[in-house]
């Protein structure tokens, strides 16, 4: 048998170069020389095995003088230094913290106002202002807004640029570009009628409104006039006004904030004031100052008095407007007077006027509209007026106007999410006139490049009249027949008796409960089964079967007049709008246009479609609107939940006597367990269903099969319940008496817990907490969660979950409620006898102990970096070198409990731990005798494979490092 060789030069061992085993591997490749591997360590920039994972560890080789104890001056010169890059470090990231925090929101907010504020004696005190301390905290948080907005707005530019650059600009600023074939009159292929289905290639009507006209022979022109001399056309094919590269050293994000311990950020700092400044006066003065002067000058409203609320903002859009026209016009200008280059900035700058306006329009205003519309068709709901909502409007106009326009997002998404289960239902090409969202070729910013504002303006009055119809279809039109035929179920109540449990249940219900419930619930399923029965009814009713559903299409080969017929029903390409838009690709659907039969009397069928369209709607709404809510109110009833004078039938108008109304609980408990109850009744139908037609026999077995199911899971749920109890209610119960007693409730006072409120909010502490770990560093209560989530519900290992998170956690919330908690209740009073001493030191124990192991915290973290500095001197003074530690393979083996190693060229699996050797022979470390050894272990990076590979892959890799 040949001995030992290096697995990278493959010699063996000598006498100045003993061989190492410093890893899990085994076999031929066990073995290496340290020079090799250090070798192969620079070359590979890896500092662990690439074939079983194991991190090497070297063990330092100290001189022979070293002391056993560092003297103090060495100790005292290396702490002082450390202390004084602490100290350089602490100045530095201190002076980041200002620029960035303070210098930068601060100057942007305080020029704003400047600008904003149309006063001369600002303009005089502008450099003193600068730089005051008055309400300087109120002013950095209004700058850190004022600094989004403008890295916002500089976002957008670049994103519309690179649409620009990607997807073509519009067939008018295409025929401006300087790059274009100067030959002919006509521009490159329109663009927008490749990416936007139905577009027209042509400049019609609606296009004139959007953008300048062009000049017959504008081209030839400027080739006869001589204008387009070689040299010029050169300059003008080389210049492209939307190139903002420019040579630059390579930026990262630690040293563009100046975290890299540079001063090069003071730059940085200096050009983020310099833009904030420019995209102010450009971005926002600029349109204001226009807006407000054309008011002023139309005589609108008089200095000082706006004429509504937001003056600024509206009078920045017109202002905005008015640029946008102005735009339009020196286009025209400079096309007539054959300017390329300015003509190509003006419509650049008109595009992004445009589609700033389209954007704030469809994203703010449309949203914006809707919100009002349902809440003026809700009003009778919660008997309100619309005195009230103008009244809330004055008091709080911001709140009101972003409550509505988020209200209008989540009617529009849901709206949207609607139409493309529709799609999914009905036949390809119903609706036409409706934008499909799922199709990859759909970009709402590459429409507002391409489209004219006329067409932008038909699709917004089109899309507001489609949402206000469905609002009338399915809130205003359900809330009045409510009002005649049942009188008594509105209003619903908003609010309840008991604010603290309202909070605690709001936070569950929004928290679990109801995210729970759709995620589990299969609504989009059943939504969608319900549609497509509506239209097979709806369908047979009006024999519009092949136009709503869709038929198999199947060409007669044998009936050559049938297959005539057929293919005659396919409609001509280009027939317009509406064959365009009925071969736009859809999910879950077949591509393209199918056709369809027209049945007599067509347009009076489609007719009856709508109607009945619109009678399902109210319908619907009318039962979702009632029946979970009547269902809720009489479980809560039966239950005794809230107050005990709930009725189902209370009214809110008084009875008759005059007595007060009885009490109601907030609608938002009683929708939640109606449709709980409604899902449980559905979902027991629906098994059912399924069930009982395979007979007596099939029900037995699957009612086994639960109950086995349900007894394997009944001590993981129970476990599951105990610390989804437990825990929560510990956190809870600690944060409020560490925090909330001592900073809300006075010392005269005695504090009193409510300990269903404490676990509520302990559910949304421990989810928070949750998240936190998840994000945070790498240590063990991060990998239990990782690992509880990953087996989830089914595959719990419940022995895992309580020894790694059970256990740990309620030990810790445990000791830290019940030690201050004996040390307050029964040490303190055998020393003090003033009841209220002692009642102070029980409230204020929880606390102590807090910055108690804070405090103790921060001393362990001192003594490990002091143990650091410690080694790191002694290695600076003393090393002399270091040598690589042996991993002890029968210790391997010993753990593995019978394991046995493979053969020669074996090497360890995905499997197998990987453990950083602290141990090794005497023999092999050789260490100076009476000196103490201190092993360093070189830490492997996060991508440290866990799995085996080639081994020729290492051996090519170390044998190409040593030549």
């Amino acid at each position: 048998m040949e001995g030992d060789i290096c697995r990278v030069c493959r010699c063996e061992a000598q006498s100045d170069r003993p061989l190492f085993h410093p890893c899990i591997c085994t076999g031929s490749i066990k073995w290496i020389h340290q020079d090799c591997l250090m070798q192969w360590m620079r070359y590979s920039r890896k500092e662990y095995c690439e074939l079983c994972g194991h991190r090497f560890s070297f063990t330092p080789i100290y001189a022979p003088d070293m002391p056993r104890v560092l003297p103090l001056k060495y100790v005292a010169k290396g702490l002082l230094s450390s202390v004084g890059t602490a100290v350089q470090y602490w100045i530095h990231y201190t002076l980041v913290a200002l620029a960035w925090l303070g210098v930068v929101p601060l100057t942007a907010y305080r020029t704003y106002r400047f600008l904003f504020s149309g006063s001369i004696e600002m303009v005089l005190t502008l450099p003193i202002d600068m730089f005051s301390t008055e309400n300087i905290t109120i002013d950095v948080f209004r700058g850190c807004f004022v600094v989004t907005c403008t890295l916002f707005t500089f976002i957008g530019l670049v994103w519309l640029r690179e649409q620009i650059i990607h997807g073509g600009g519009p067939e008018w600023l295409e025929r401006d570009d300087p790059q274009a074939p100067e030959g002919g009159a006509a521009g490159p292929p329109n663009v927008a009628a490749q990416a936007v289905p139905g577009a027209n290639n042509n400049n019609n009507n609606d296009d004139d409104n959007n953008t300048p006209p062009a000049a017959d022979g504008d081209q030839p022109a400027d080739a006869a006039g001589g204008i387009n001399e070689p040299e010029a056309a050169a300059d003008e094919a080389n210049w492209n006004p939307m190139e903002w590269e420019r040579a630059a050293e390579e930026l990262t994000w630690e040293r563009l904030l100046g975290l890299d311990g540079s001063m090069v950020f003071l730059e940085h700092v200096f050009w983020v004031v310099s833009l904030n400044t420019a995209f102010i006066v450009i971005f926002a003065f600029c349109p204001y100052s226009i807006g407000n002067f054309l008011i002023s000058f139309l005589g609108i409203i008089t200095p000082g008095k706006p004429l509504m609320h937001f003056h600024g903002l509206l009078t920045t859009l017109l202002g905005y407007c008015v640029i946008g026209i102005t735009l339009v016009k020196l286009h025209a200008i400079a096309r007539f007077l054959r300017w390329r280059r300015q003509r190509r900035i003006l419509g650049l700058c008109y595009i992004v006027v445009k589609v700033s306006l389209l954007s704030v329009v469809e994203i703010g205003v449309l949203p914006l509209v809707c919100g009002w519309w349902l809440d003026i068709c809700s009003l009778p709901m919660f008997d309100a007026t619309l005195k009230d909502r103008k009244a809330s409007f004055r008091a709080a106009p911001g709140t009101s106007l972003f409550i509505h326009w988020m209200f209008g997002m989540v009617y529009v998404y849901y709206f949207a999410s609607f139409i493309v289960l529709l799609r999914e239902v009905l036949r390809p090409g119903v609706l036409w006139f409706l934008r499909n969202l799922n199709d990859p070729d759909f970009s709402p910013i590459q429409e507002m490049i391409h489209l004219s504002i006329l067409r932008h303006t038909r699709r917004l009055i089109s899309s507001a009249i489609i949402f206000g119809s469905a609002v009338l279809l399915m809130l205003w039109a359900p809330i009045q027949i409510l009002k005649s035929f049942w009188s008594t179920f509105l209003p619903y109540t908003l609010s309840g008796d008991a604010e603290v449990n309202e909070l605690s249940l709001q936070l569950l219900l929004l928290q679990f409960v109801l995210p729970g419930f759709f995620e589990q619930s299969h609504t989009r399923i059943w939504l969608k089964g319900l549609v497509r029965i509506w239209c097979n009814v709806v369908a047979r009713l009006l024999g519009i079967k092949s136009y709503l559903l869709g038929v198999e299409v199947r060409l007669n080969e044998d009936d050559p007049a049938a297959a005539r017929n057929q293919q005659q029903q396919q409609p001509e390409v280009g027939a317009g709008l509406a064959a365009a838009h009925q071969a736009i690709m859809q999910r879950d659907v077949p591509i393209g246009f199918q056709p369809y039969d027209r049945p007599p009397f067509f347009a009076i069928r489609l007719v009856g479609l709508l109607v009945l369209m619109g009678i399902s709607l109210a319908i619907g709404s009318l039962a979702i609107l009632t029946i979970p809510v009547w269902i809720g109110r009489y479980g809560l009833a039966l239950g005794s939940v809230g107050s005990s004078n709930i009725t189902p039938s209370a009214s809110a108008a008084p009875a008759s006597g005059g007595s007060e109304p009885s009490a109601r609980p907030h609608e938002l408990y009683t929708a939640a367990i109606g449709t709980y109850l409604c899902w449980l009744l559905s979902r027991g139908i629906a098994i059912a269903v399924n069930l009982f037609p395979q007979g007596r026999e099939a029900v037995i077995a699957r009612i086994k099969h639960w109950m086995s199911v349900a007894t394997s899971y009944a001590m993981a749920a129970i476990v599951f319940v105990h610390m989804l109890g437990v825990i929560p209610l510990m956190f809870g119960l600690l944060l409020e008496l560490v925090v909330v007693i001592p900073l809300r409730v006075p010392r005269d006072q005695t504090p009193v817990l409510f300990l269903w409120q404490d676990w509520a909010l302990g559910v949304l502490y421990t989810k928070i907490a949750c998240a936190l770990t998840l994000m945070g560093p790498d240590w063990t209560l991060k990998r239990a969660i990782e690992q509880a989530y990953r087996d989830g519900l089914r595959d719990m290992n419940l022995r895992f979950i309580i020894r790694e998170l059970g256990i740990p956690v309620i030990t810790c919330f445990g000791l830290a409620l019940a030690v201050p908690y004996v040390i307050g209740h029964s040490f303190l009073p055998l020393f003090f006898t003033n009841p209220m001493t002692r009642a102070l030191f029980a409230r204020e124990i929880y606390p102590f102990f807090l910055l108690v192991a804070f405090v103790i915290g921060i001393i362990v973290l001192q003594v490990r970096q002091f143990k650091n500095l410690y080694v790191a001197i002694k290695n600076d003074k003393y090393l002399v070198g270091q040598r690589l530690v042996n991993y002890d393979h029968q210790r391997k083996k010993r753990r593995a409990s019978g394991s046995t190693s493979g053969g020669e060229e074996n090497t360890a699996g995905p499997s197998a731990p990987v453990v950083a050797s602290s141990s090794s022979t005497a023999a092999d470390q050789q260490q100076p005798p009476g000196e103490d050894v201190e092993r360093t272990t070189l830490e492997a990076g996060p991508d440290a494979p866990r799995s085996a590979h080639s081994n020729i892959t290492l051996q090519q890799a170390m044998e190409e490092a040593v030549q």
